[in-house]
Formats: structure tokens, C-alpha cells, sequence
């Protein structure tokens, strides 16, 4: 069984699984829990993060210069087990890199660092795509963190919203029933820029904002607490439940599920961005506990 990380400020305690470097519990001064349950009736994951894939992909492949390598649903990277390279009493560095494993699904050579970083009522992750190769790596990558819905603030389920930052387009992509991006949109279910939560909104699976224009959200209730979140470097977001379900997902994108249909090759696949030999890509999120 892999020994949690625990990391914590004077307002926020982190606790992060090796296994994925999934965070699995993050809770204010009074320790009251700001993300899912994981009740197993509905969903079982906390933050998993999305690597070197987003969503599904056709047939399950992948397809590089004529060849298919398998490639699971999100990639492999959240069921991986990731070092811990660096901890300090408010920080700790994760680090996953390619083996014989997981050249077989993705044949390239890569290091994924994901830095945690507490400070003060702010969580901030930080994920380093490196390229160790000599050829260009291709990659997408994504959060999908499960927060408490409702926040543990005495509010009522149902007044809870996520303001969008800016206006968002009028239009949202639909996921088909295999998991793909299907060719027809669906009405944005925002009120100016307002997402009144209800279960029925997710009664087909995530909103996806594919050109998402705002680089943060609010979350919560219109009395106390809530959670301010920022996405600088992601163009894409989804938000997601399970009717029913004690948690929201909000998940910045770099990458998205593959067209219904899609076959071309994988450097090619809507939302795949490339690391040039020996660079380094970063992608970040941040968390704000606001009084």
C-alpha cells in the first residue's frame, strides 16, 4: 500500500496518493473535507490526472506512423505509480517516467512531474511535461478534480453554481455514448455567465467547453465559503457528476476524447500539443479557499 502525503498551510491540509499523485483529501483549518467522498455507489476517483490522454480514444488505440498502440481510457498515467521526488512541509514533487510498460502504449520517452505547492488558502499544482527524447513528443494532459457538492458550508445542494470568469460560446461539444466527441453541439446550459448546478444536466455525461475562454471559476454557494479555481494554460474544460452524486468535477483540458470516428494519427488528434526535444511544457491549476 503506497504511504499518503500529507502536506499542509495555516488554511489548507493536502493529502496526495503516490499511486497516480491523485490528490485524495483536501480540507480547510477546521478540517472540513473540500473534496468528493468517492462513495463506490457512484465514482470511486478523487482527482485523477490525464495523461497522455484525455478521454477515449477510437478502438481504443492510439495510431503513431501506422501502428495502434492501446491506449486505456484518460492514458495510463493515474494508474501508474509515481516517485516522490521532493517534499517539504508545503510542497511535494511527483514524478513519472516511460518504461518498457509504457513504451508499449506510448513509444516515447518522457518524465511527467506534478508539483503540489500549499500557500496560505491556495493549492497550486503544477504539471511539468518534459521531453528527455531526441524527437518530438507529442502528449495531452488533464486535471479532473472531484469537489463536495455541497461545500461543507450549511448550504443547500441545490443553490449551488460555477461562475464562468468571462462569456462562454453558446454552444457546448456532446460526448457520444462510446465516449467520443460527437458531431453535433448542445445549448450551453449557462445563464449569462452562471452554471446553476442540477443533476439533469448531466444526465448524458460531461459539459464541455472545447475554446473555453475563461482561465477560472467559482464554485460554491452564494453565502459563505467557496472555492475560487484557475486554469491559465488549459483551452479546454469539462464538468462532470453522476446524478445523484456528492461531488462536481471541474477539469481544465489540454486534449479531449477523440472525434466519433476519428482514425487519423495521434500527433494529428484534436488538443495534442508537442514538447520539442529537451523542452518542457507546464500546466497548471490553482485552488482558493475565499472566505
Amino acid at each position: 500500500m503506497n504511504e499518503m502525503i500529507t502536506i499542509a498551510s495555516a488554511d489548507l491540509t493536502a493529502v496526495i496518493n503516490p499511486f497516480g499523485a491523485e490528490l485524495t483529501s483536501l480540507k480547510d483549518a477546521a478540517g472540513r473535507e473540500l473534496m468528493t467522498n468517492a462513495d463506490p455507489a457512484f465514482w470511486t476517483g478523487r482527482a485523477p490526472l490525464l495523461f497522455p490522454v484525455v478521454g477515449v480514444v477510437n478502438d481504443g488505440v492510439i495510431r503513431l506512423d501506422g501502428r495502434d498502440y492501446p491506449m486505456p481510457k484518460h492514458g495510463f498515467a493515474r494508474r501508474s505509480a509515481f516517485t516522490v521526488v521532493d517534499q517539504t512541509a508545503t510542497s511535494a514533487t511527483f514524478r513519472l517516467t516511460d518504461s518498457d510498460e509504457t513504451r508499449a502504449a506510448y513509444p516515447f520517452a518522457f518524465a511527467l512531474d506534478i508539483v503540489f505547492t500549499l500557500d496560505g488558502p491556495t493549492l497550486s499544482i503544477d504539471a511539468q511535461v518534459r521531453n528527455p527524447g531526441d524527437v518530438t513528443l507529442p502528449a495531452s494532459f488533464g486535471f479532473h478534480p472531484a469537489f463536495a457538492w455541497p461545500l461543507p458550508y450549511g448550504q443547500d445542494r441545490a443553490v449551488h453554481r460555477i461562475m464562468f470568469e468571462s462569456e462562454e460560446p453558446d454552444a457546448l461539444r456532446v460526448i457520444a455514448s462510446d465516449g467520443t466527441i460527437a458531431r453535433e453541439e448542445r445549448v450551453s446550459p449557462l445563464d449569462g455567465r452562471d452554471l446553476f448546478l442540477r443533476d439533469d444536466l448531466f444526465a448524458t455525461d460531461a459539459l464541455v467547453w472545447d475554446d473555453v475562454k475563461s482561465h477560472a471559476v467559482i464554485y460554491g454557494a452564494p453565502q459563505g465559503p467557496h472555492l475560487a479555481i484557475a486554469f491559465p494554460d488549459t483551452p479546454k474544460l469539462g464538468i462532470w457528476t453522476k446524478p445523484g452524486a456528492a461531488y462536481v468535477c471541474v477539469e481544465p483540458w489540454h486534449g479531449i476524447a477523440d472525434p466519433s470516428g476519428y482514425t487519423g494519427d495521434y500527433r494529428d488528434k484534436p488538443g495534442v500539443f508537442e514538447v520539442a526535444a529537451g523542452d518542457t511544457k507546464h500546466i497548471g491549476m490553482s485552488v482558493t479557499l475565499v472566505p
